[in-house]
């Protein structure tokens, strides 16, 4: 199967309600939520990229391993190489700060496995340690403005200025991390692009009145 990446539009934007029409988002697949790992192959490979530092055995850490390279390789073969030859990669930080037990730098192994020689920059930190958006219960997932709260440019790394900025992460829910990101980002940068491009959306299952792609 020849993967591509699919642009978030008219026909789903309201799927992720903390976008604006003016956002460039990208995706190759589609996670169901309230599914588990067997559900298809793609909410396995979330589940496996997503396993906790702190609690995965050896071998779900080989799992973890594998879902990163698998990663890498999906962005290696759906990007514009012409585009991730003058663009800076940015991931979105894990919901942990670094001196956190579950610190998790997912997103900066997957770039940093699409190819030698990128522009991959960990351009934002998180202060402190919030609770995973997977693991939030109702109401408790952080707000945008939180999140901008939260975030710091990492000035030793802003030169010289990016002249595309990617920001990256595993999965496109609401839209939070990416708004964050996009606005911290755009305040440091003025009038740079910023695209956001994620491994998949999220989606809701057939009896939530929203279809979902199995992959």
């Amino acid at each position: 199967m020849t993967l591509r990446l699919s642009r978030i539009d008219a026909s789903n934007i309201l799927d992720h309600p903390r976008l604006v029409e003016s956002d460039t988002c990208l995706y190759v697949y589609e996670y169901t939520s309230g599914r588990n790992y067997a559900f298809s192959q793609t909410n396995n490979l979330i589940n496996n990229l997503k396993k906790r530092p702190s609690t995965a055995s050896p071998a779900e850490l080989r799992y973890k391993a594998g879902a990163i390279a698998d990663c890498a390789k999906l962005f290696a073969d759906t990007l514009n190489p012409e585009w991730l030859d003058i663009a800076t990669l940015v991931p979105v930080p894990g919901s942990k700060a670094a001196d956190h037990l579950d610190f998790d730098d997912r997103m900066a192994r997957v770039l940093r496995g699409i190819r030698p020689g990128l522009d991959m920059r960990e351009l934002v930190r998180q202060r402190t340690s919030t609770v995973a958006a997977h693991e939030a219960a109702p109401g408790e997932r952080i707000s945008v403005q939180a999140l901008i709260d939260d975030y710091e440019i990492v000035e030793a790394l802003a030169e010289p200025p990016p002249r595309q900025i990617g920001i990256f992460d595993d999965v496109l829910t609401a839209g939070t991390h990416f708004r964050a990101m996009h606005s911290v980002l755009s305040q440091r940068f003025p009038g740079v692009p910023i695209t956001g491009l994620f491994v998949a959306r999220r989606v809701f299952p057939p009896e939530h009145g929203q279809a979902a792609q199995f992959t």
